[in-house]
């Protein structure tokens, strides 16, 4: 007789969204988590991120009025934003771990390490289960260079009481963009180091070089094509030295080239599971080597993009394998991502560079929202979309520009799951005007009628 049903290492999304499915099948369920619960997302990343970046979001829309009946706005007080983003967002764990004791899931505090195919030993205390889920997450990646316990990871960043007056980003990724759009709202002098030619590789290019433009006019300096070769103390501030030989003075240094997978201390390697610096090895029904333990979330070794929403979908889909719910592999849907600059960018389904590798499978059609609807478009010019059409007239992709661009994804990617038609959608009635609405009169016209 095992000690519990389901044991879960970790106790992120990537783990409790199956906890909760399978606790109200009547499965024992129990977590091992050596930090706090709800993981990185909750607690140190996106949750933390949207309540800092909404007011500069509201400020970067108010910008849009000046001259046009606004011509003050309003600056924030980071002191105060900060003390009120530890007011809401510090209490989160406790919230949840009480939860879950109230419901009857345990949390075991400890570091995990298994001992065999259903043993984990949690700092010298051996708890035994049925299954076992691994859902350990992601660390920032350090560059070994000098003066590397001079640089800071975006969990400091967003834990800062002060804001820097000069601030440098190592890289040119989703965190260091978001970052930087902060940085520049609150009048810092910013330099983002980019290894490569081009930032966020990931999106369109045509809308990054929108948004590149638009930090380079608030101050925003990129240095591409350039690496960190050391940081030291210099005063009460510190010297960024580049590979190149140049140098330049800085109050922070935020590192942001990337994530890797917390996979060493687990003992992976003794019970046999197999993984590699890229992450935990699984099949197509999320079960590692060893058959009763599954692994989900950013700790996987996966091609798809590392998000909240996939590690929640594939914790969701592990309960239903445990359950035996659902014999098929595991499918995923169009995934949605979003990049939070100012303004927004994001994307769905086939890319823009691959419908344009490929003009005999796709059809791409620009729709300039902002110019052709400005009234609802938030007096936001520029704000686009790019859908991507297949053979059949069918929506198989879209990138969107603009403030909106997540209501605008989320839209394209429930109308990209179900094929829908311009004969269902205007069968049904929405609000107007809204940036829903807007999107929806825009594209119903492009879609087949069938």
């Amino acid at each position: 007789m095992y000690d519990y049903d389901v044991l879960f290492v970790g106790a992120g999304h990537a783990s409790w969204h199956a906890a909760l499915i399978l606790l109200k099948a009547g499965k024992r369920v129990a977590f091992v988590e050596e930090g706090v619960v709800g993981g990185t997302c909750t607690n140190y990343g996106c949750n933390a991120k949207i309540l800092l970046d909404t007011p500069f979001e509201l400020i970067d829309g108010l910008e849009r009025y000046r001259g046009l009946g606004v011509d003050d706005v309003p600056t924030v007080d980071w002191a105060r934003l900060m003390a009120y983003k530890k007011q809401v967002i510090s209490p989160l764990n406790q919230v949840m771990e009480g939860m879950f004791s109230k419901s009857g899931m345990e949390v075991l505090h400890g570091h995990g390490r298994l001992v065999d195919a259903h043993t984990v030993d949690v700092d010298g205390k051996r708890v035994t289960s049925d299954y076992l889920v691994l859902g350990t997450g992601e660390r920032p990646m350090r560059q070994d260079i000098p003066g590397k316990e001079l640089v800071h990871d975006s969990r400091d960043f967003l834990d800062v009481e002060s804001f820097p007056r000069r601030i440098a980003f190592v890289g040119g990724g989703i965190i260091s963009m978001e970052f930087a759009s902060i940085a520049a709202k609150m009048g810092s002098q910013v330099k983002v180091i980019q290894r490569g030619d081009r930032v966020l590789r990931m999106y369109p290019e045509r809308y990054v070089d929108r948004v590149v433009a638009k930090m380079e006019g608030e101050g925003v300096e990129f240095l591409f094509n350039q690496s960190v070769a050391s940081v030291q103390r210099d005063g009460e501030a510190y010297l960024v030295n580049l590979a190149d030989g140049d140098s330049f003075q800085t109050d922070y240094v935020l590192e942001a080239t990337g994530r890797t997978p917390n996979v060493e201390g687990l003992g992976l390697e003794d019970v046999g599971v197999e993984f590699s610096a890229r992450g935990i090895a699984v099949d197509d029904h999320m079960r590692t080597s060893v058959p009763n333990i599954y692994a989900s979330g950013d700790c996987v070794c996966k091609r798809i993009p590392k998000l909240t929403p996939t590690a929640t979908f594939e914790s969701n889909y592990i309960a239903t394998q445990i359950l035996g719910l659902n014999p098929n592999p595991i499918s995923y849907p169009a995934i949605p991502n979003l990049v939070f600059t100012l303004p927004r960018i994001s994307q769905v389904g086939v890319t823009l560079a691959q419908a344009e590798a490929e003009p005999d499978e796709y059809r791409i059609e620009v729709v300039e929202y902002g110019k052709r609807l400005l009234f609802e478009a938030k007096n936001e010019a520029d704000a686009e979309f790019s859908f991507v059409f297949d053979g059949d007239g069918y929506l198989v992709g879209a990138a969107f520009y603009g403030q909106d661009a997540g209501v605008w994804a989320d839209l394209a990617t429930m109308i990209i799951n179900r094929r829908t038609t311009a004969t269902e959608l205007g069968s049904m009635i929405f609000t107007f005007p809204t940036e829903s609405q807007g999107l929806l009169s825009l594209l119903i016209p492009l879609l087949p009628q069938k």
